[in-house]
């Protein structure tokens, strides 16, 4: 509409700055040091959606981070869309990795670079600036309500909670989320699932202190060598995961699906270079893009132990340790497969050390009917706004909290992001297109149009 395209272009400048406003809040959920960022960053959020036009907004207290609400009810008998969004982001580190501050957003080549521009701090503030231009255009079609988390990187442990508590306050006709990507702006696509995550921490101990490498090498068992073995062990010739019972709950994916995203554009040679890698490694027999949308995985995410400082130190380390995590697949249990993981890693340590695995956090896998009202209506936004009906796609990330969502408000959950693969999600210089922030903007309010007009 004309109405909000004219808006938009008038306040895209706005809509930047306090974007780059929001990403110089260090708002890093995991790092106990940062909760006062964290608080600060929620009360932000929370001015933005007054200054945007809701009737109320609040900042809801947990046992961990601050959890942000607003609406605006144009009408209880139009549909509602729940808006779910995350404001904490992930560590920076390797800091030295970075071009610019990761707290000091840099605007290079139309892209801005800063941690949390596209994950998700950049993608949820679309929705915010989208519901200011149909707002502020009188030309709202459906009550709206926001939830924005600051947990969602650490496995979102009491967003559970807060959505039992309060079903009534939460109460929608739909679940619309922006933390996924897109094929491509010329090549748009609809994430229609997310795997699921079991995450876990290994640490394995060998002597009671750290001792020389010359006079006990060779002597007795070195807890890195054991914890590298024990990692090497959970995948085959055939890159296919060796932990027993793994694949037992896994829904193969038929011919037709395997089709649909084989139809999906893809340039092999180009995703190498753009990862700077010679091959691509994976589970024989599947496509990448099948492996990391269809497929389960396990990865080893961090390993430490011993010296690691400047220069040389000839020591047997008393520990190792190893963070591994899990992606899952449609009728997975990440309760299931944590247990699996945890009793794999316990029972094959050999006598000469001792083994103490945890959990840390875990989400379910989910998928978006194709034939929802809400998916048929995300698909004709996009296809409004882009010239060209998008690709239905599985995305390979985790979004904990979908499939408690559904569960609690029985409600279906539709995927709009406008975020690329290729936007360094988690790594340093992560960053966002202002075509593709501005095109989400430009969008979201097509889904509110269609999606009360369908209903």
């Amino acid at each position: 509409m004309q109405a909000w395209k004219d808006y938009q272009e008038k306040n895209n400048e706005r809509f930047l700055n306090e974007l780059l406003e929001l990403l110089r809040v260090p708002s890093i959920s995991a790092r106990s040091e940062h909760k006062n960022d964290m608080h600060r960053c929620a009360e932000a959020v929370k001015q933005k959606f007054l200054e945007a036009g809701v009737d109320k907004a609040e900042v809801f207290s947990t046992e961990g981070h601050p959890i942000v609400y607003a609406e605006k009810i144009i009408d209880p008998k139009k549909p509602t869309v729940l808006v779910y969004g995350h404001y904490d982001v992930q560590p920076a580190d390797p800091l030295n990795l970075w071009h610019s501050g990761p707290f000091e957003p840099v605007i290079k080549d139309g892209k801005i670079f800063a941690r949390g521009a596209a994950d998700d701090k950049g993608q949820f503030y679309m929705h915010v600036k989208a519901f200011e231009t149909m707002s502020k255009t009188n030309t709202l079609s459906t009550n709206i309500k926001f939830i924005i988390e600051g947990e969602e990187e650490v496995g979102s442990p009491n967003l559970g909670k807060f959505v039992a508590n309060h079903k009534d306050l939460l109460k929608a006709d739909v679940i619309l989320i922006s933390d996924t990507s897109m094929i491509s702006l010329e090549n748009p696509s609809i994430d229609i699932g997310v795997r699921g995550l079991s995450y876990i921490e290994v640490e394995v101990t060998g002597p009671n202190r750290d001792l020389h490498s010359g006079v006990y090498g060779g002597a007795v068992a070195n807890p890195i060598t054991i914890l590298a073995q024990m990692i090497a062990s959970c995948h085959n010739a055939d890159n296919h995961i060796t932990i027993p019972g793994f694949y037992d709950d896994v829904i193969e994916s038929g011919e037709a699906e395997r089709k649909l995203l084989a139809g999906a554009p893809f340039n092999e040679e180009e995703y190498k270079r753009d990862l700077g890698v010679r091959d691509l490694w994976g589970e024989k027999g599947y496509s990448t893009n099948e492996r990391t949308g269809i497929r389960p995985t396990l990865e080893l995410n961090g390993i430490w132990g011993g010296y690691t400082g400047e220069g040389s130190k000839t020591v047997l380390p008393s520990k190792a340790y190893a963070k591994i995590s899990a992606r899952l697949v449609p009728n997975q249990s990440s309760k299931k497969i944590t247990e699996k993981l945890l009793k794999y890693f316990e029972s094959i340590a050999p006598e000469s050390v001792t083994v103490k695995a945890t959990e840390h956090h875990g989400g379910e896998p989910y998928m978006t009917p194709l034939d929802s009202k809400a998916y048929r209506a995300a698909e004709k936004a996009i296809e409004t706004t882009f010239s060209k009906k998008p690709v239905p796609v599985r995305g390979g990330g985790s979004i904990p909290i979908c499939a408690l969502f559904e569960k609690e408000l029985g409600i279906k959950i539709v995927f709009m992001g406008f975020g690329l693969d290729s936007d360094n999600l988690h790594s340093p210089n992560e960053k966002f297109n202002l075509a593709n922030f501005y095109k989400g903007i430009e969008t979201i309010p097509y889904f509110h149009k269609y999606f009360a007009e369908i209903i």
